[in-house]
């Protein structure tokens, strides 16, 4: 495991695809994101909207386009139906018993 203070990087593999599930703490960092990105995307969007050189504003567009592109990307991850995929996914033994309805003696 690599020390904090190693001056090697560290690297890591990207995952290729987002996870299926989305846990609350996810769902968290999605919502700070998305509200991060459309911020940005407003506001480089007013900015061209005032800017007065077509360089300048042709550049705040394309970041602007760029953190809608973020946005919408985000959002596609949250297009999953979380209970479906959760029943897909095989429960360790006491995850099934805590499912299964218990019998009341009589």
């Amino acid at each position: 495991m690599p020390s904090i203070l190693s001056s090697k990087p560290f690297t890591q593999a990207p995952i290729p695809e987002p996870p299926k599930v989305i846990t609350t703490k996810d769902l968290s960092y999605l919502k700070d994101a998305l509200s991060w990105e459309l911020i940005a995307f407003k506001k480089l969007h007013a900015f061209a909207q005032q800017a007065t050189d077509p360089q300048v504003k042709q550049c705040l567009e394309q970041q602007g386009q760029m953190h809608q592109r973020h946005y919408q990307k985000l959002l596609s991850h949250l297009q999953n139906n979380n209970t479906a995929v959760m029943a897909t996914i095989p429960q360790t033994q006491s995850q099934q018993q805590q499912s299964q309805p218990q019998h009341q003696m009589q």
